[in-house]
């Protein structure tokens, strides 16, 4: 069970092995579905409508993305931005779950609800979550611009970019190779890019989309812990017999349903996160299609809203539902898979 058991025979895991097991769940999960989340990111990105009605549009469904993806930059597309995605899912599982764990047995020792409620769930996963992401949201900006970027595939002699009615940017290719540009790269290495975006954009720039991100993961990482409590409640209501003997089964797919249910109600703020945190790299974008710059979350959602419609809040979802089922699923599986080893571990050696 995840969260502070106060039964006896619940696990008796060290903080320190907490976030031990938070950090190998992120770990291997981030491995695992990379290249949903490259997908997905792209898909939010791209202003033009994900329809083949749409000339423009470089991609217009997972499979067509997988495809295009593959023939212009190669399989290692899919797990471009890797290094620091792996940095953030490591520091975010370690933070995220020993702090959960931390805030539920604190509720229980010092009030009267039962810390295995789902309110107390939802509060306690909303505020896990939220120091999660305060510890580790620079490197999930660095993340997002390298999954954000193409590879080159003809080098430029030179280039510049007009910023034309409308904040579209536009790169005058007018003295390059070649007019078909496949899309251009930025940032070669994770330090380069960490210099280049300190150098260009100001410190404040590891913390674009900080606002959307906090307030989107709060309900988002709430919902998910609350849910994967109350799923396992039903599972083992409607299989009493099956829920025990298959006890990772069961986590996998309550953590899947957990996962599925909170990205559909909270996917908005994560695009606008997205599209925030990509400002001031808007040349690196012109390969995917129109790129528009905005203020801040409240000029985002109008933009959104008064150029590609309330489905426009929405694009990417597909392949982000994708992700939140294997991603959730995998997460609490292997925390719990993990916890269930250290839990033996420290019975085999209190009982020597």
């Amino acid at each position: 069970m995840v969260g502070y058991d106060p039964k006896p025979d619940g696990r008796n895991n060290t903080r320190f092995q907490v976030a031990v097991a938070g950090s190998v769940s992120g770990l291997v999960t981030r491995a695992l579905i990379s290249p949903f989340d490259v997908i997905k990111i792209r898909f939010q990105l791209q202003h033009e409508r994900l329809s083949r009605k749409d000339p423009n549009a470089k991609y217009h469904g997972i499979l067509q993305a997988i495809r295009r993806i593959l023939q212009e930059e190669g399989p290692t597309a899919f797990w471009k931005g890797h290094i620091p995605a792996q940095i953030l899912s490591i520091g975010y599982g370690a933070v995220q779950f020993l702090s959960f764990e931390m805030l539920t047995e604190l509720v229980h020792r010092g009030s009267v609800y039962n810390a295995q409620e789902f309110s107390v769930h939802f509060v306690c996963g909303g505020l896990s979550a939220c120091m999660a992401t305060l510890t580790v949201h620079p490197v999930d900006v660095l993340r997002t611009r390298f999954a954000a970027q193409g590879e080159p595939k003809e080098e430029f002699r030179s280039w510049y970019w007009v910023f034309r009615p409308g904040n579209i940017a536009v790169m005058d290719c007018s003295r390059a190779k070649t007019t078909s540009l496949s899309s251009f790269k930025v940032y070669n290495t994770l330090r380069h890019a960490m210099g280049t975006m300190y150098r260009n954009e100001g410190p404040l720039v590891f913390y674009k989309g900080l606002t959307p991100t906090v307030i989107a993961i709060f309900p988002y990482a709430g919902l998910q812990f609350s849910c994967y409590s109350s799923l396992k409640h039903m599972y083992e209501w409607a299989m009493p017999t099956e829920g025990k003997k298959n006890e990772n089964l069961k986590n996998l797919l309550c953590g899947s349903g957990a996962g599925v249910i909170s990205k559909t109600l909270t996917y908005p703020l994560d695009l606008f996160k997205k599209r925030l945190q990509v400002g001031g790299f808007e040349h690196a974008r012109a390969a995917f299609g129109q790129v528009r710059k905005y203020k801040g979350l409240v000029d985002c959602t109008k933009q959104v809203l008064q150029e590609e419609g309330t489905l426009g809040f929405f694009k990417g979802l597909s392949p982000s539902l994708l992700k939140a089922a294997l991603s959730t699923g995998f997460m609490f599986f292997w925390y719990e898979f993990f916890c269930n080893v250290f839990h033996c571990m420290n019975k085999t050696t209190s009982q020597r």
